[in-house]
């Protein structure tokens, strides 16, 4: 994924509105600090603060780096300078209560290593099976019925759940859908060890209906903010529904937008161009 930079008054803005180029939560991105505001004259700061922001990789973490963790960093190999700890007991001349290790133990550690071994790259066809399984099975648990369909671009997964009486799993704009897909990102993902893919839930088509609603109430905002020169600001937003304004208007040189608040009551603001 790109990265994108964004400059704000504070760090914290700065990062907002990377959030709404990239179209994600905070929790789906990772940031690098480039510039921060200085402290200037009676408390002032000056300067604006310079992000770089992505969407977060999912990735594997190296071998070597987990088995440092599991550590805790605390053995280095003997040519590194630090003994090995030992197996049989402790300094002080106490029994560490451990047992030393059995010549008869390498094949648990062979098995030990083997399931350190990064797992290779999920196969996103079998990823996109697991969820659509998933998504038909919770419409039976809420009562109803359905039938998943997939797309698949590289990495990029779409599953779409269609069917009567669906609205239980959409919730009120969107809010249960999001819940919707982390649990099936858990079932489809996880499970399967998927650091690769990016899965992305719909239900009855409900996210390609609200990017074209939205995209005809903002046009309408505009044209009413051009015409009375007065910025208008629309309701909190997650940052995919920013991002579709942001998007829907972006062709648009009469007027401007800009995000302003802190989540989960940051909202779009639509100006005269100019203002």
């Amino acid at each position: 994924m790109e990265w994108v930079e964004t400059t704000g008054a504070s760090v914290d803005e700065a990062k907002s509105i990377a959030l709404d180029r990239l179209g994600v939560d905070e929790q789906d991105a990772e940031f690098e600090i480039l510039e921060e505001p200085k402290p200037g004259l009676f408390g002032r700061m000056r300067g604006e603060a310079r992000v770089r922001a992505r969407v977060k990789p999912r990735t594997p973490r190296a071998k070597n780096d987990r088995r440092r963790r599991r550590d805790g960093g605390s053995e280095k190999r003997q040519d590194g300078g630090r003994e090995p700890r030992r197996e049989g007991g402790s300094s002080n001349g106490r029994s560490s209560g451990r047992r030393p290790r059995q010549e008869g133990s390498t094949m648990t550690d062979n098995a030990d290593n083997e399931s350190r071994e990064p797992r290779p790259a999920a196969d996103p066809a079998e990823v996109a099976a697991q969820a659509e399984k998933f998504l038909v099975g919770l419409a039976t648990a809420f009562g109803t019925s359905g039938t998943a369909s997939r797309s698949i671009e590289g990495d990029e997964i779409e599953v779409n759940l269609d069917g009567s009486d669906l609205g239980l799993l959409v919730g009120p704009r969107g809010s249960t859908l999001q819940a919707v897909q982390d649990l099936t990102r858990v079932v489809a993902q996880r499970r399967l060890g998927d650091h690769d893919t990016r899965l992305r839930v719909d239900v009855a088509g409900y996210r390609a209906k609200r990017k074209e609603a939205l995209g005809r109430f903002v046009n309408q905002v505009a044209d009413e903010v051009v015409s009375s020169g007065s910025a208008r600001a629309l309701e909190p937003m997650p940052a995919s529904d920013r991002k579709i304004i942001h998007d829907a208007l972006t062709g648009r040189t009469d007027i401007g937008t800009h995000s302003e608040g802190e989540e989960p009551h940051r909202r779009v603001v639509i100006t005269p161009a100019g203002a």
